[in-house]
């Protein structure tokens, strides 16, 4: 079982990831915004992030790149997930770090196939 961050602003988002989460059995953490998921990301260390892109004060790329560029915090794997379906966009997201790019609406498949490539085990 793993720990996975879900940072996401949209409480409907939020559940409907962490349903999808929790069915696989692993254990969810979440933040409403990028800064607190680079804080819960500090403190909690989980074993993945799931990373909205569309957010107020530090949005998912910003947040991304903190948390990929900081030695503490480098090695947890970060899946984008977001409305934001440009290939610039990917593009983007995987230079500031990202290990993947799922967009929204989510289809749980996509998702549950992101996990596995990037949870240990």
């Amino acid at each position: 079982m793993a720990r996975i961050l879900i940072v996401d602003d949209s409480p409907s988002q939020l559940l409907g990831i962490k349903r999808i989460v929790e069915k696989l059995g692993h254990e969810t953490l979440s933040a409403e915004d990028g800064a607190a998921g680079v804080e819960v990301a500090k403190q909690e260390m989980p074993d993945l992030i799931l990373m909205d892109v569309v957010m107020p004060n530090l949005n998912g790329f910003q947040a991304t790149r903190t948390i990929s560029k900081n030695a503490e915090t480098a090695h947890i794997p970060i899946i984008l997930v977001t409305t934001k379906d440009q290939e610039t966009d990917k593009v983007w997201g995987m230079r500031q770090g990202a290990k993947a790019y799922v967009t929204k609406p989510i289809k749980e498949e996509e998702l549950v196939k992101a996990l596995q490539e990037f949870l240990p085990g």
